[in-house]
């Protein structure tokens, strides 16, 4: 009789798989929540009728299924302008001190798919900063980064996308910064002339660079609370003095002493800038 531990998938079992991934891929799983994990593994057995034996078997034998099965663990949920309130904070709360610098660096950490990038170059766009400011990507999924660095989304899209662009406090319309070609919008080729998206796995890959925002959104409700101070950390060391952190809605600075290394921008939409 076929094994069903979809439905009965343990802990111990989640341990097992993160040391496998690592053990074969290279990639640190043992800071996520392993409630989120166990929650997202269970859903790929049940989804696909595997084992977990036969999950093994593919996460070794099958790199395709572990790209697929990487797709299904990381949390991809983004769209252009998400949270219009969060944006129109970072117009009129950040953007204004950001205008004194000569260079304007922009980190979206957890990019996904990219549209949370094109937003904020838009919202530079819109403020006279893009032509001297360069923004950056990155994620743990490559496939993920692919889709973004063509800027191809589904016009259908575009109209939630609108609606959030408007409620932002953006003027024009989102229309001006994307072309539509039958059932597709393609992000101009100037909003993307100074976007760089590549690789960067928060868990293990260190400071590459400083800059004057850094944006990581709803990502670090994934991590548990170790991994989450490792990371606030690293964004810390790669912030300018008097550079901004964005964080999520459900994400705030829980450690006392990391909190004292920032100043409160907006802690509603969790907006902090680094001191000290």
């Amino acid at each position: 009789m076929r094994d069903t531990v979809a439905d009965t998938i343990s802990f111990e079992q989640v341990e097992e798989i993160i040391e496998w991934i690592n053990k074969i891929h290279g990639f640190d799983f043992s800071g996520y929540s392993r409630a989120s994990l166990k929650r997202r593994i269970t859903r790929i057995l049940q989804l696909q009728h595997l084992s977990m034996y036969e999950l093994k078997s593919l996460l070794v034998n099958n790199p395709a299924f572990f790209e697929e099965f990487l797709i299904e663990v990381t949390v991809n949920v983004t769209e252009m302008f998400r949270d219009p309130t969060f944006f129109r904070s970072v117009r009129e709360k950040v953007l204004p001190y950001l205008s004194s610098f000569q260079r304007i660096k922009v980190w979206n950490a957890g990019c996904s798919t990219g549209e949370e990038l094109y937003s904020f170059a838009i919202l530079l766009d819109q403020e006279n900063l893009y032509n001297r400011s360069f923004l950056y990507g990155t994620d743990i999924n490559r496939n993920v980064l692919n889709t973004a660095k063509k800027g191809i989304y589904n016009l259908k899209l575009m109209k939630q996308y609108s609606e959030n662009y408007l409620q932002s406090g953006a003027s024009g319309s989102l229309s001006d910064y994307y072309v539509a070609k039958y059932d597709a919008a393609t992000i101009v080729n100037n909003l993307r002339k100074n976007i760089l998206f590549s690789v960067h796995n928060l868990v293990s890959d260190g400071v590459f660079n400083e800059f004057q925002l850094i944006s990581c959104r709803n990502v670090m409700i994934y991590f548990d609370l170790e991994l989450q101070n490792k990371v606030i950390n690293l964004f810390y060391e790669s912030l300018c003095p008097l550079g901004f952190l964005c964080l999520g809605a459900k994400e705030s600075l829980r450690n006392a002493e990391l909190a004292k290394k920032f100043k409160v921008v907006d802690r509603v939409e969790n907006i902090y800038q680094k001191i000290g």
